[in-house]
């Protein structure tokens, strides 16, 4: 499985260095996973990205690097857990509900983008 995903801290570090190995000038913001504590990252999509990172960043006109995780499909179901937590530590009740959270969908991002190029697989197909 390991090599199949990458860890959130080795997914950050990835991408920073995509920026820094073209020009250790140019600075990297990475947006839209800071509440995430631990994740796996798709290992074939982040070597996809660390490529476009590094295409950005040979463009002698670009100062920084800014790179927005958002998800795709606008709606997404969230299950929420509501717990009951005793003075010990232990979960006394716990209540399953469900919500759907609208996001914001990638034009917000792109509202001043001079060019795109969308390199996403048809949506299912990824």
């Amino acid at each position: 499985m390991k090599l199949m995903h990458t860890s959130l801290p080795e997914f950050k570090l990835k991408l920073q260095s995509a920026v820094i190995k073209q020009s250790p000038n140019k600075t990297f913001e990475l947006k839209g996973i800071e509440n995430l504590k631990s994740a796996k990252m798709q290992s074939l999509r982040t070597g996809r990205i660390e490529f476009a990172i590094q295409e950005i960043a040979e463009d002698k006109d670009i100062d920084k690097v800014e790179v927005v995780v958002m998800p795709r499909v606008p709606e997404t179901m969230h299950t929420v857990i509501v717990k009951g937590i005793e003075k010990d530590g232990t979960c006394k009740k716990a209540i399953l509900e469900v919500i759907n959270i609208i996001h914001p969908t990638e034009e917000v991002e792109l509202v001043d983008a001079k060019e795109v190029d969308d390199r996403r697989p048809p949506i299912g197909r990824h």
